[in-house]
């Protein structure tokens, strides 16, 4: 739910704003959630750096380490091409993506916050496993667990922040989750550097089981963070959700905003199964979007970065050391550039920062698939890289990642947590982390061996996607800045496309099917 909106109650012409405040205590309530995309961000950096430690190679990975020490003088773009190694990686992308299909009902009927207690849990689990894993099994099923745990932080946090937030204030509150993702990449990168150079070579469990410290924080935040009143009123704490929400607010007068959400709740509680609900035609621009958004977001090529930004500079010719220092630095400007993001989101809108990310991310791509083309050719030996080549490769994918950081990154997760009406929120969410995990895992997977084939190619390949998602989002995304969130369905009313779906049915109260008076609020 959004507070501080504008609602026409009945589809009238009386639209006035919700009274409320950005008060002190939803700050730190939406700061202390968001801290959920911690064990998110930490898991994608500390997986791609542990995969290029020499200790961790020889004793889970032998075959990769022996490939990568004969390979020397040869082909760059083939010495990790190993199925064993990405499982390993990409293990986690397939238990989230099962397990947010879970989270979907658990943070139905129980709440935002049980769901991300469950995700610091489990995550914590997972980190406990692999921090004194002794064979490869113990690596993948605390992946599976660290997997379970992301499912349900990334099934709950979102939905969590933008449902507290004053619609003011809502891009740049929801876009602290992305921040904290980015946060945590860079926390691992730094702590991989530093742990890599430990004698004895050790420094990888450290890594690995330094995951915990995130997933104490969400867990112990979930236990001290209040229920958005939508959650309240959706299990029948009434009362309960219109003293929190005056808490929320900051003000006395909210009773305009809460009966808004007590008929969105009732409404919502006339659909038996949201699952199928999500498939009528009214709901077509939401599911378009739950799926297209998360299928494009990952298809930009960045996990590719993150994941792997030192194995793909020790690729392109860095030593270990440096490699890990060079993701290091995208780390860093990954959290500035989405610091932009939280800045400019309420100012200058959704869709101006896509088509903006769009069109830097593309020129990058093309850059750096030239400047690997013309070092590394098809053959993949480059010979010995002059010092200001390799600068100029790490300085364009930084500005790429800086691209990618204020745009898809956190509109990636804001967007699709912010469009949903409340009776298919928990369910269309599900399939928005579904389809990232999908299309993570498939990337993860199946990126090593695209690299060795497609060669500097990859890059390509990408930038192609990064065409078709800023041409889709010029047509078909409307633009959400500013609009509470029960008050959304008026965006997809009145667009070029998506109106004739949506104007067929009768809403009264952005995105609820309810005919005037016939189930007013239950529980009042």
């Amino acid at each position: 739910m959004a507070g501080g909106g504008v609602i026409g109650v009945g589809g009238g012409d009386s639209r006035k704003p919700y009274p409320g405040n950005l008060t002190p205590y939803v700050t730190i309530t939406c700061i202390v959630a968001a801290m959920g995309g911690l064990i998110f961000g930490y898991d994608i950096g500390i997986s791609g750096g542990v995969t290029t430690m020499t200790p961790f190679l020889q004793k889970f990975f032998r075959k990769v380490w022996e490939k990568k020490e004969a390979d020397k003088s040869t082909n760059q773009y083939c010495q990790y091409d190993s199925q064993t190694l990405t499982m390993f990686t990409s293990s986690l992308y397939l238990a989230a993506l099962l397990s947010s299909l879970v989270a979907s009902t658990v943070t139905r009927r129980l709440g935002r916050k049980l769901s991300m207690l469950f995700g610091g849990l489990l995550f914590f689990a997972g980190a406990l496993i692999n921090g004194f894993a002794k064979a490869v099994w113990m690596l993948i099923v605390g992946r599976m667990l660290l997997g379970f745990g992301v499912g349900f932080a990334n099934q709950s946090v979102p939905l969590y922040l933008s449902e507290m937030a004053p619609y003011k204030y809502r891009g740049a509150l929801n876009i602290g989750f992305q921040l904290s993702i980015t946060v945590g990449i860079l926390i691992a990168n730094v702590l991989n550097y530093f742990f890599a150079k430990i004698k004895g070579g050790w420094g990888w469990r450290l890594s690995l089981g330094g995951a915990m410290v995130p997933a104490l924080i969400i867990t112990v935040g979930s236990l001290v963070l209040p229920d958005t009143p939508n959650s309240m009123i959706e299990r029948g704490q009434t009362e309960e959700a219109r003293a929190k929400l005056k808490k929320i607010r900051g003000v006395d007068d909210v009773d305009e905003e809460f009966k808004d959400l007590v008929a969105a709740s009732d409404a919502s509680k006339l659909v038996d199964h949201p699952w199928t609900n999500l498939l009528q035609r009214k709901y077509r621009p939401h599911l378009t979007m739950a799926i297209l958004i998360p299928f494009f977001q990952q298809l930009t090529g960045i996990n590719v970065i993150m994941f792997y930004a030192p194995v793909l500079f020790n690729t392109i010719g860095f030593g270990d050391d440096a490699s890990l220092m060079s993701a290091v630095i995208t780390g860093i400007v990954n959290v500035g550039a989405t610091l932009v993001s939280i800045y400019g989101v309420d100012k200058w809108g959704r869709r101006f920062l896509f088509l903006e990310g769009g069109v830097q991310m593309l020129i990058c791509q093309a850059v750096v698939a030239a400047c690997i083309g013309a070092k590394f050719g098809v053959s993949g030996n480059p010979g010995d890289l002059p010092k200001w080549y390799a600068i100029a490769v790490v300085l364009f994918i930084c500005i790429y990642v800086a691209g990618f950081a204020w745009s898809w990154g956190p509109l990636g997760w804001l967007v699709p947590s912010e469009i949903f009406p409340l009776e298919i929120r928990s369910a269309a969410q599900s399939v928005n982390v579904s389809v990232n995990m999908i299309f993570t895992f498939a990337v993860a997977q199946v990126f090593l061996s695209m690299l060795c084939h497609l060669k500097f190619g990859l890059f390509l390949f990408f930038a192609f996607f990064v065409v078709v998602m800023s041409i889709f989002v010029y047509y078909f995304l409307p633009e959400t800045k500013g609009i509470p969130i029960e008050e959304m369905n008026q965006v997809w009313r009145s667009h070029w496309y998506w109106s004739r779906f949506v104007e067929e049915a009768d809403y009264s109260n952005g995105g609820m099917e309810m005919s005037k008076g016939n189930h007013g609020p239950k529980n009042v």
